[in-house]
């Protein structure tokens, strides 16, 4: 059974989302496509620069992101309720850099501003836009679209449908997609090491610390605000390589095995962790977490089942025999 994404994304609600869209038939549009010799991957600096734009006006936190040549990964966190206690000033500025028009000038912003000031209803759409996923997404997907079609002097659709997209209910499940997220280039044989990848977030992280030498600060989002998890930014990177090593060496992507301490201190077994890292898009479906997550979100969904709970109860299982 089909359930609606507003289900699964609460509009109302603070969450943490694992959300993927792709380009329209899997189209080669973001890299080189084989058949034809084509390169578009300098639209992946596009994207790349889009996402942190939309972060600095969106309550949206982003904490992880690939951007690969035919689809992108995203793990976000939305604050729906921020906007809320913005002024209203802040709040059509922040809409306004979102949608842009042609020519607008500083003058010409504030005039702007100054006509919508007064709309109440309006001024309570945009609170909700600023808030919302969704919103998010489009204007991520439809400006890209747009410049896309523009080099390529044609109509139609670049992405396909709507994005897809996973609640993640705990923090162990936001770093297994994080981690899925961030292991994406080297899972494809794109590169050898996750740091030798572009447009990924795991080389953001990686660079700014290299920059500013070890840190013990907390993991914080690549752009946006709040904590992700209570997890170091190098115990995280250090997380994202050892589990690059626990791939078996006849998988894409495998190094030498090695089990990271945060394994451990997430309680979850080497082999019940790697299940959760890679069964994050083959085994989950609309969320992802523990059982006792699973049952909770089940019953908020009056469902007696959602499609994964079957694997979370194996991931326990895997944990209790240890």
């Amino acid at each position: 059974m089909t359930i609606a994404r507003m289900h699964i994304v609460d509009a109302h609600v603070a969450g943490t989302y694992h959300v993927v869209t792709r380009c329209v038939r899997q189209a080669w549009l973001c890299g080189r496509d084989p058949s034809t010799g084509s390169d578009f991957s300098h639209r992946k600096r596009w994207i790349e620069a889009r996402i942190f734009a939309l972060a600095e006006h969106f309550a949206v936190a982003i904490y992880a992101y690939a951007v690969m040549d035919n689809h992108v990964h995203l793990v976000v966190g939305t604050d729906p309720e921020t906007p809320q206690r913005w002024d209203v000033q802040t709040v059509l500025r922040r809409w306004f850099a979102v949608s842009p028009r042609k020519h607008d000038t500083e003058e010409t912003l504030q005039q702007r501003i100054d006509v919508d000031a007064g709309n109440e209803a309006r001024i309570a759409e945009y609170r909700s836009r600023l808030g919302s996923l969704s919103w998010f997404m489009r204007a991520l997907n439809e400006s890209i679209a747009r410049a896309a079609n523009a080099e390529d002097g044609c109509k139609g659709r670049f992405w396909e449908g709507r994005f897809r997209c996973q609640a993640l209910l705990d923090d162990a499940a936001v770093l297994s997609a994080m981690t899925y997220v961030d292991l994406n280039p080297l899972r494809t044989r794109m590169v050898e090491k996750p740091e030798a990848a572009e447009n990924v977030s795991f080389r953001h992280r990686f660079d700014a610390i290299k920059r500013a030498g070890t840190s013990d600060r907390p993991l914080l989002p690549i752009a946006g605000n709040g904590p992700v998890c209570k997890v170091g930014e190098v115990e995280y990177l250090k997380l994202v390589d050892e589990t690059g090593r626990m791939i078996r060496n006849d998988k894409p992507g495998s190094v030498d095995r090695s089990l990271p301490n945060i394994v451990q201190r997430l309680g979850l077994s080497e082999s019940a962790w790697l299940g959760q890292v890679q069964g994050t898009q083959s085994r989950y479906w609309r969320v992802i977490g523990d059982v006792e997550s699973f049952l909770d979100k089940a019953a908020e969904l009056q469902q007696r089942w959602l499609q994964g709970v079957v694997f979370a109860r194996r991931l326990k299982a895997t944990l209790n025999s240890v």
